[in-house]
């Protein structure tokens, strides 16, 4: 039987631990779903092109972003076609999602947040009007997973930015504020955070059950196509 490559797709950080938990979340897709390797589309190597151009059976990409922005949408298929190889699939990025919910909602469990606390999303943002729809969407699934109110703030690109979010959501409601990180690593951005007067900031994503299972399963159905598709 010909052999399927899998490849999962990250942005990319300096950050030590960013790039040990992406390899290690590969590492539990690999026990799961059979050998995954890493590209990156960004900050370091190797791309995406660079491990497609070693596979010479059919590959299949998950984009391990949390919305589908321009990395989604215009890096990962330039890469794909600068790598010459003819038989890759691309699925659609891992979120939103409702596992991400569960998770981020675990996260903040974690960090002390308890019913009656305010919750605000920060996510990198996005010049892409599709990508900042994808993050409203996650906070309305987590604001269903808590049954609570949760706003939205970026921490680099669009508005509004987080830091003004917190401050808004402490002086309406007057309760403690926490910050649910939606990052998939530590890195500049969720440092970032820590710098806010929030009363507590979630960790992200990271490794967690939940979020294998999820990629395994984007790896699974993708394969299940009859002939390589992208999905953007």
């Amino acid at each position: 039987m010909e052999t399927h490559g899998q490849v999962l797709v990250a942005h990319g950080t300096r950050n030590p631990r960013g790039v040990s938990m992406i390899a290690a979340v590969a590492d539990a897709v690999s026990e799961q779903a059979g050998p995954t390797r890493v590209a990156f589309v960004d900050v370091l190597g190797p791309s995406p092109a660079e491990v497609l151009a070693q596979m010479r059976g059919p590959a299949t990409l998950v984009p391990a972003f949390l919305a589908s922005g321009y990395h989604v949408r215009t890096d990962i298929p330039r890469e794909v076609e600068a790598s010459g190889h003819s038989r890759v699939r691309v699925t659609q990025a891992i979120g939103p999602d409702p596992a991400l919910a569960a998770i981020l909602a675990d996260r903040l469990a974690e960090a002390g947040w308890a019913p009656g606390d305010a919750v605000v999303l920060a996510a990198a943002g996005s010049s892409d009007a599709r990508a900042l729809r994808d993050v409203r969407r996650a906070a309305v699934l987590l604001a269903d997973r808590l049954q609570t109110r949760v706003d939205v703030g970026y921490i680099a690109t669009a508005a509004p930015r987080i830091g003004d979010v917190v401050t808004a959501v402490r002086q309406k409601t007057g309760k403690r504020v926490f910050i649910a990180s939606y990052l998939l690593a530590h890195g500049l951005f969720h440092n970032r955070l820590h710098e806010l007067e929030a009363d507590g900031v979630a960790e992200p994503i990271g490794v967690h059950p939940d979020l294998v299972s999820l990629i395994h399963s984007r790896f699974a159905a993708a394969q299940c196509l009859p002939a390589p598709t992208l999905h953007y």
